[in-house]
């Protein structure tokens, strides 16, 4: 039977002991982590960086997955490729030329994603798709965790499966914003691969159970 991807965002995790973090992730069933990097000026907040992810490499061998909340992400794509980053997702909404920071990544080695805010049509990437290894659906406004699930989301997955469908191409879709053990089925049946989520693990009782409620529904 076919289960999402779960990728953690550590964001809303304890970072006064991320050792422990990794720990549990390593030991959990999530195949991924997500790195939400935001630089206070295309989102307002500050996340972290390169340092921090160094560092993090060495307690895992899971997937690294940055999602870059940042402006003109194209300066710093050979740095993430050197601090072990294995996705790199940049926005749409930061780009003049997409295809060739998408060329960029892929060329050094890394898997290549563009993320939509929540007012970006998916049509957009349209004369793109068949390019991208992942498009990343933000189903709340970029910048903080913990926020409300926008429920259009569930129409535009479907919208960015029949893009990736009419261009012949294996896009997988990723979901970033309230996704928790209420919406993660609907997610998955409405065509996500790759379920993103913050808060709802970390401020789980049990951070395991809860990985594992939004994998196996």
């Amino acid at each position: 039977m076919k289960t999402p991807v779960i990728a953690p965002s550590i964001l809303s995790a304890d970072f006064s002991d991320l050792t422990k973090t990794f720990k549990m992730l390593n030991q959990s069933e999530a195949q991924w982590i997500h790195l939400d990097v935001m630089d206070g000026n295309f989102v307002p907040n500050i996340s972290f960086g390169m340092p921090v992810i160094k560092s993090l490499r060495k307690l895992t061998t899971k997937v690294f997955d940055a999602h870059l909340m940042i402006e003109k992400p194209e300066r710093y794509i050979h740095n993430f490729k050197l601090v072990g980053v294995d996705v790199l997702t940049v926005h749409y909404e930061t780009q003049t030329h997409l295809n060739r920071t998408v060329d960029l990544i892929k060329k050094i080695g890394m898997k290549a994603g563009v993320a939509l805010n929540p007012h970006t049509p998916v049509s957009l990437l349209k004369d793109i798709v068949a390019e991208l290894d992942l498009i990343l659906i933000m189903s709340v406004n970029p910048g903080y965790s913990g926020q409300q699930f926008i429920e259009h989301t569930y129409r535009k997955i479907a919208e960015t499966k029949d893009l990736i469908l009419a261009g012949n191409s294996k896009t997988l879709i990723e979901v970033d914003g309230g996704v928790n053990d209420t919406n993660a089925s609907k997610l998955f049946t409405a065509g996500a691969d790759i379920l993103v989520a913050a808060s709802y693990i970390f401020n789980h009782d049990n951070p395991l159970k809860a990985i594992n409620n939004l994998k196996y529904f």
